[in-house]
């Protein structure tokens, strides 16, 4: 079955850290780009790091610049999300999405971008308290 699946979501303190990992099956990353959303209750998905096929082009949301990074491991087929000093506002559901077609990867952060991806997970939640 081809798909993306993400994992590492969890509950932390504010200030916490936590890595994210999204991993393909049945078909490599390696020629793909990723994007990294999420969505919290009541709001809309947002786009939060996205990642050209090369990893040389990366893209982050204003509130997360500084905190979040973004890398790939073609030999494992995983993008992960580093999440550093987490704030209770980064509380959300995260999605990993792979895209094979060419874009900018501005253009590819967009929330209306989401349903354009060829492959979509189903989400891993994180919690932030206070």
């Amino acid at each position: 079955q081809l798909q993306v699946v993400e994992s590492g979501g969890d509950s932390v303190q504010s200030g916490g850290s936590l890595r994210l990992s999204c991993v393909s099956s049945g078909f490599s990353l390696a020629n793909f780009a990723i994007g990294w959303f999420r969505q919290a209750p009541g709001r809309e998905r947002e786009g939060v790091s996205c990642m050209d096929s090369s990893g040389r082009s990366t893209t982050f949301l204003d509130s997360v610049k500084g905190r979040f990074t973004i890398a790939k491991d073609n030999t494992k087929s995983t993008v992960y999300l580093q999440m550093n000093n987490l704030k209770p506002e980064d509380t959300a559901v995260y999605y990993c999405a792979a895209l094979r077609r060419i874009t900018t990867v501005e253009a590819m952060c967009v929330p209306e971008k989401w349903a354009a991806y060829d492959y979509r997970g189903q989400g891993t939640q994180v919690t932030v308290s206070s």
